[in-house]
């Protein structure tokens, strides 16, 4: 009996500090995750930082950091929508304004490393263009599937809470297509992207001020000669992001003078574009400042090189 005494407690015993055991540890992965989901939260929202900025150069250095940690902490939280278009965003913001037009600029002088800038673009554009689709999947399963064989099925049960990823998604994949012109199979999805920017439009045409329309400049005019219509889709969708944008962006100028003025050959056009993307006042949109200063870089290479673009 003493026996019997003795072991009962220690066998009670041993069961409760198995169970404390098992607690703690579900609480560690608990609490690992949640401050795993702030974190997560907090870089999402980190971007206006960044949008902000004087300091083109600057950013540039920190992005790729940035970057980085988002992917490192998607591995542990990898359907968190808000992260996923951080990272959608970013990838291809850093692609767009560190890569792809440093290439375009040195292309005058270095041929090759052009070619392999515009390729490392690429890339990103279509690491951007996964996140974007895991961004959709993430709030709506199966989508993913249907954008790439029937958008126009599945793209109606979006939202205007899809409307950013939807943007950069397309965003990036139209940027990776125009890298991609050799290869058909990349060509082919355009309907896909052009699915994807038309529901956005539809959704919230005033998606960060004109954001959309900017975009579609650029697309109608690739369509041009293709569809009736084009250009002057194009110059509707120019004037619609200008009023939308309250004449505080310099990217409508920028995109109608290498979209539309350069197709038609219309050097003063060309000119008074990128003169009035200069006049935007930088600090009148505090938020859009990093944005307007890249776009005012752009139009001031285009105007020293105005030359490559027009026969005389």
């Amino acid at each position: 009996m003493t026996t019997t005494k003795t072991s009962l407690p220690n066998r009670f015993t041993g069961c409760i500090s198995t169970i404390l055991l098992v607690s703690l540890m579900a609480t560690g992965c608990s609490i690992k995750k949640v401050a795993t989901n702030a974190m997560a939260d907090a870089i999402a929202q980190s971007g206006s930082s960044y949008a902000g900025d004087n300091d083109i150069e600057f950013v540039g250095q920190a992005t790729p950091f940035g970057l980085k940690t988002m992917e490192g902490i998607l591995e542990e939280t990898p359907e968190h929508r808000g992260l996923l278009l951080a990272a959608t965003r970013g990838f291809t913001q850093y692609a767009y304004v560190y890569i792809e037009q440093p290439a375009n600029e040195i292309e005058l002088s270095d041929v090759t490393l052009a070619y392999q800038q515009r390729n490392r673009a690429r890339l990103m554009y279509l690491r951007a263009r996964d996140y974007g689709l895991r961004g959709l999947e993430a709030a709506h399963p199966g989508i993913t599937s249907g954008i790439r064989s029937d958008p126009e099925k599945v793209l109606p049960e979006t939202s205007v809470e899809d409307v950013p990823l939807l943007y950069w998604t397309a965003a990036s994949w139209a940027s990776s297509i125009s890298l991609s012109k050799d290869d058909p199979t990349a060509i082919a999805d355009l309907p896909t992207v052009e699915a994807l920017i038309k529901r956005a439009l539809l959704l919230d045409e005033a998606f960060e001020r004109g954001a959309v329309h900017i975009f579609l400049i650029s697309y109608e005019m690739s369509q041009s000669g293709l569809r009736e219509g084009a250009e002057e889709r194009a110059r509707a969708h120019f004037n619609r992001a200008l009023a939308l944008s309250g004449g505080l962006q310099a990217a409508p100028y920028v995109t109608h003078a290498e979209a539309i003025s350069i197709a038609n050959n219309n050097k003063q056009e060309y000119r008074r574009m990128l003169q009035a993307a200069l006049a935007v006042d930088i600090d009148a949109d505090p938020q859009n400042r990093l944005a307007n200063l890249v776009m005012q870089r752009r139009a001031r290479w285009l105007l020293n090189n105005q030359d490559l673009y027009f026969l005389e």
